[in-house]
Order: structure tokens, then sequence, then C-alpha cells
């Protein structure tokens, strides 16, 4: 493997954890317009939480998919081609989350509101719960030739490992959000985030451990990585537990939001570290499809590489520079419905 392969390979990692972490809480706030407002006033404060920012947040996951289909088009072309369907529905959720945004600010009906409302938080549980599923088949082992063609069926892709692993990621992209929450807006919403999270916080660390119990036996992570395998197990855990001590005993804010984040960065760091050298875990190891066969060539990489150093800056300059700009806290009462 060379240099470029392995560093686009980090490269891609970073631009799922960012996407994570950042979409993470729109999804986390999309489903609070089901499960935490009481109101037209609540339900506005969420979206003005994230409404300068949402649509930018979803562009790492854009960048993320471009980046595999330049630096390893076989990659791209055996997870999109053989998790089609699991992509469609998060394709799916992700389009009618975002139109749903919008229609709901031209309804001239509260009802009418209130059903794209519905909609926003049913679609922002169902693409983290796929997304989830996407990324723990696709470490577990596949039906898969020497080509990199799937061919799997129902069971393949939905086991007790995949469900908790979409599961997993939804309660940690709710929990995110309502950190975020406690962030971003005052008032009665506020005060119900923080007692969700103090029954929330326990359940989530008791999926944590059902997940790693259930990654011994559905992946090699612990056989062919074992230390660095547990110790980002162990800072998941922690990430938790101290988010957790801190909510309720501390009523800290900003340090449970970015705990939180962390941890979904973390699952996306366990991933990519136990599959490493692979892109694709197949059930026959001769036929998993790894990094030094399935890269573009060097000069792509190289060209690619320029383009990512002049590119990246700006963008992360401009995300920055909205959060400052949009950094006031929003006074729930006080939102115009």
């Amino acid at each position: 493997m060379s240099f470029l392969q392995i560093t686009w390979f980090v490269l891609i990692a970073v631009l799922w954890s960012g996407f994570f972490f950042l979409e993470g809480y729109d999804f986390g706030i999309g489903m609070q317009f089901v499960f935490n407002s009481r109101d037209q006033k609540d339900r506005q404060a969420l979206y003005e939480a994230i409404g300068p920012h949402w649509d930018a947040n979803e562009v790492w996951l854009i960048t993320a998919g471009g980046a595999m289909f330049a630096a390893f088009p076989y990659w791209y072309a055996s997870l999109f081609s053989g998790f089609y369907l699991l992509l469609f529905i998060v394709l799916m959720a992700l389009i009618y989350r975002g139109v749903s945004f919008e229609f709901r600010e031209h309804m001239p009906t509260i009802q009418g509101s209130q059903l794209w409302e519905r909609l926003i938080a049913i679609s922002s549980f169902i693409a983290p719960f796929f997304l989830g599923m996407i990324f723990t088949a696709m470490v577990s082992g596949m039906p898969m030739d020497a080509k990199g063609n799937l061919s799997a069926g129902f069971f393949d892709y939905v086991t007790p490992f995949t469900i908790v692993g979409g599961v997993a990621v939804t309660l940690m992209s709710y929990v995110h959000g309502l950190n975020y929450t406690r962030v971003r807006i005052i008032g009665d919403i506020r005060v119900r985030a923080m007692a969700q999270l103090k029954i929330l916080y326990p359940i989530l660390l008791a999926g944590e451990a059902l997940f790693a119990i259930l990654l011994f036996f559905y992946t090699d992570f612990l056989q062919t990585k074992t230390i660095l395998t547990l110790l980002i197990l162990l800072i998941i855990v922690l990430s938790t537990v101290i988010g957790w001590y801190l909510t309720v005993n501390q009523k800290q804010e900003m340090i449970p939001f970015i705990l939180s984040g962390i941890t979904l960065v973390g699952v996306v760091v366990l991933l990519f570290t136990g599959m490493f050298p692979r892109l694709m875990v197949a059930n026959n190891p001769l036929h998993s499809l790894e990094i030094i066969n399935a890269s573009s060539s060097p000069y792509t990489l190289k060209v690619m590489s320029f383009v990512v150093l002049t590119a990246l800056p700006l963008t992360l300059g401009y995300q920055i520079w909205s959060f400052w700009v949009f950094r006031k806290r929003i006074v729930a009462d006080k939102v115009v419905e």
C-alpha cells in the first residue's frame, strides 16, 4: 500500500466522522419534533437551532460518497450496488426530510405543518438507523465473489448485529440532539431534554455493551486488532459515562454535547480501524476488497489531494463562520410561529 492510498482511506474515515458528528445532532433534533415538543413554538425553536446548518452538514455525506467514488472506485461500486436498497431508503429519508423542512413553513394550517413535522421525525429516525445497519453489515462479512459482487439475501443484511448497530447509531444521534438542544435552546424544551437524557444515558450504555459483545461474534476485530479495538470501545463507553455524569450531576452542557459527538465518531473510527486494510469484508477472506487493489491510480490520488488541500480549508472556514454567526441561544417562548 502506498502513502496516498492510506491517506485517502483515513480521509474518508474523517469525512464520515464529520458527517455523523454534525448530522448526528440534526437527526436528533429532527426526532424531537415528535418526542420532545409540545407546541409550535417548541418545533419552531428546534428548526431554528439547525436551520442555518443542516443542509451544509449533509454536504459531508456527499463529499464522503464522492471521495469513495474517486479514490476507491471498486469500493464504491461494490458498496453502492450491494447495498442499493438500504442506501435508497437512506436517500429517500434525506430527501423527504429536506423538503419537509421547507414545506412546513408554507402550510396554511397548523395541521398541515404538523404533518410535515411528523415526517421530519420519521425520516430523521430512518436515516441513522439504516446507515448504522449498512456500516455494521459492511464489516461483519458479506457473501461476495472475487470481483466484489455481492449476492446477499435478507438475513445477510438483517442480523442481530446490524439491528443493534442501527438502533445504537439512532440512539446516539438522539442523545446528541438532546445535548444540542440544551446548548442552543432556552425554555421548557431544554428541561425536558435533560429529563430524557437521565433516562436514555443508562439505556445507551447498555446498548454499547451489547454492541461490543456482538462485535466479538460477528467480526474479527478483537482477534486481529485486540488492543486498538478495546481502546476505541473504552473511549466510546467512557465518553458516554462522563457525559452522563456531567449532565446529571454537574448540569454541564457543551462538554456532554462534545462527548456525545465523540461516541458517534468513535463508532466510525472503530469500524474503519477494524476493517483496515480491507474496504469490504467478505465471508471468504480471499474475496475481501482491500485498499491495495481497489484504489484509483497514483496520479488520480495525487490530483485529488491537491483539490482537498485547496477546498477543505474553505469549507471548514465557512462552517466555523456560520456557527459563530448563529451562536446566540434561541428562546423558545419568543420565536415567531
